[in-house]
């Protein structure tokens, strides 16, 4: 299969991960008394914090190893590797944040109108507009946006304090997350926040089973100031290459028009009821709440056997009739053939069991 292939078929990866990551925001009202918060009074100041402007140093730490490095390197090392970020927020819709690796330096800088990346080395500017589905990227990976959108839309049953320490030189109250659903592969999320603002300093992820966190993102060094307009803005400089990024989900509303049809699917899949995306293919499902969520989507037969082949070959690939299944840390990847209706992949932060349980509601297969 050419590269061209190939990218295309881990777009459609992706692009159902991207998914995942689009949680709503949600403000609310900061506590009066930061030292004596109880849990659902330490999530709404987190949510409320969205409005502090910031400047500070980060690392962040993955350990998601995913089927998609050979053609989206720059996602799977987000996801895998450790980070290092330098971040200049004034706001939701207007922030900077620099990766830093041996390799290189590459600027993100986000506006109202989109977001320009920025690669160093290469001198290449790529502009990208606002869209609903986005790939993961390095302003996702920042504590302060990564901890209110976990905790969005966090029940007040799945909340408990778990004391305070010192994250960057500030006090930081902890908020530990662990979903209600049976099916998710999540087993907490534990949030640090600042006391003072409710500004996420430290953020860890761990799936079920787990000693060490799939994801641990915070502050090294914050400064609670909102940084000057002229060092979040860009313009390419002289000589620079720009070009237009592709939209993840053009992409996958594509493989959803090339695939057979897939039918109307089910209001509820592995116990999870589904939700509307607005933006997202009306082929593409969404199951779930809060941190625990599964996508389904189509995929055309021509670019199902290349996945096919890539999940098979992974170490702890389990394959039976109903097909084969990966998790990488808390996210599952499934691919499914249903007879009469085409391949579906199915993603998200459930377990093996509940990707097992939703293909079988899709094939009809006894579960």
């Amino acid at each position: 299969m050419s590269g061209h292939g190939r990218g295309r078929r881990w777009a459609v990866v992706a692009a159902l991960v991207a998914v995942l990551c689009a949680l709503p925001a949600v403000v609310a009202a900061l506590p009066a008394d930061g030292a004596d918060v109880a849990a659902a009074d330490l999530r709404d100041a987190v949510l409320a914090s969205a409005g502090v402007g910031f400047s500070g140093y980060a690392v962040s730490a993955g350990g998601l190893t995913l089927p998609v490095s050979d053609q989206l390197p720059a996602v799977a090392d987000l996801l895998s590797d450790r980070v290092q970020l330098r971040v200049w927020w004034r706001g939701e819709d207007e922030h900077r944040v620099d990766v830093v690796g041996a390799a290189g330096e590459t600027g993100v800088h986000t506006d109202p109108a989109g977001t320009w990346t920025w690669e160093y080395e290469s001198a290449t500017a790529e502009r990208t507009g606002p869209a609903p589905l986005t790939l993961p990227a390095p302003p996702d990976l920042v504590p302060a946006s990564l901890g209110r959108r976990l905790l969005s839309e966090a029940g007040d049953d799945e909340l408990a304090r778990i004391g305070a320490r010192r994250v960057a030189g500030r006090d930081a109250l902890g908020l530990r997350l662990v979903p209600a659903a049976a099916a998710s592969s999540v087993a907490r999320v534990d949030v640090w926040a600042d006391a003072a603002t409710g500004l996420p300093l430290a953020v860890e992820v761990l799936a079920e089973g787990a000693t060490t966190p799939a994801l641990d993102t915070r502050f090294l060094d914050l400064d609670l100031a909102v940084p000057p307009a002229g060092v979040v803005a860009f313009d390419p400089p002289p000589g620079a290459r720009v070009r237009q990024g592709a939209d993840p989900g053009g992409l996958l509303r594509e493989a959803a028009d090339r695939a057979l049809s897939p039918g109307r699917l089910p209001a509820e899949l592995a116990g999870l009821p589904r939700r509307t995306l607005e933006g997202a293919p009306e082929a593409v499902g969404l199951y779930g709440r809060g941190v625990t969520l599964l996508a389904v989507a189509p995929v055309p037969g021509r670019l199902a056997a290349g996945v096919r082949s890539a999940l098979a070959a992974a170490p702890d690939a389990v394959r039976d009739e109903r097909g084969t299944r990966i998790a990488a840390g808390p996210l599952g990847l499934m691919l499914v053939d249903a007879p009469g209706a085409g391949t579906f992949l199915l993603t998200g932060t459930v377990d093996l069991d509940a990707l097992a349980d939703a293909a079988a509601a899709l094939t009809g297969a006894p579960s």
